[in-house]
């Protein structure tokens, strides 16, 4: 865990310009506080300890207005810039080196049971303001938009998404133009 931690806070260091030193990354990101906090979180709620974990969690979202429940798995070297509204899921699974701005929810749409929330794969950025909701899977490489919503479709490797509704304008490098409603058709 803190091997895990340890490179958090070089993520910071890395996709923060603000960022002046590690000394401020850890004094004053509030962002990586929340993480920190929901990797211990995390390994509670692992143990099956009841009540503590999201107890901790509920005092994580007021410090940091970051939500993060425990049951989410997040991969290492994480970074959220300016965290204020992020929202992740109980069942929610992000693989390492993802980026996340404010205001972006990855949650569900009510309507399933066991696997509820979204799962991204490795070196995802999310933009400003996106919602994924539901069991979907964000491919690795991917990078969404700032205000693309809301977005309830598989993503395959290597896209840019972009737009209300979301679409896909780069697959593999290669410009195009393919609303996420016909995604699985395109990718057949």
């Amino acid at each position: 865990m803190f091997r895990t931690i340890i490179r958090d806070i070089k993520a910071v260091k890395k996709n923060d310009p603000a960022a002046k030193n590690y000394l401020e990354v850890l004094l004053c990101h509030t962002p990586l506080h929340a993480i920190i906090i929901s990797r211990f979180t995390h390994f509670l709620y692992k143990l099956k300890i009841p009540i503590l974990p999201r107890f901790i969690s509920t005092i994580n979202r007021f410090l940091t207005s970051v939500e993060i429940h425990p049951g989410a798995n997040i991969g290492k070297s994480f970074f959220i810039d300016h965290g204020t509204g992020v929202v992740i899921g109980e069942t929610a699974e992000i693989g390492d080196d993802c980026a996340i701005f404010h205001n972006v929810t990855l949650g569900s749409t009510g309507k399933h049971k066991h696997k509820r929330h979204p799962t991204i794969g490795n070196n995802v950025l999310i933009g400003t303001g996106s919602i994924l909701l539901g069991p979907i899977t964000i491919g690795n490489n991917v990078k969404i938009g700032a205000g693309t919503t809301v977005i309830m479709k598989d993503i395959p490797d290597n896209c840019t998404v972009v737009g209300i509704p979301g679409e896909i304008i780069k697959l593999n490098g290669k410009r195009i133009n393919i609303k996420l409603q016909k995604t699985k058709n395109y990718l057949k």
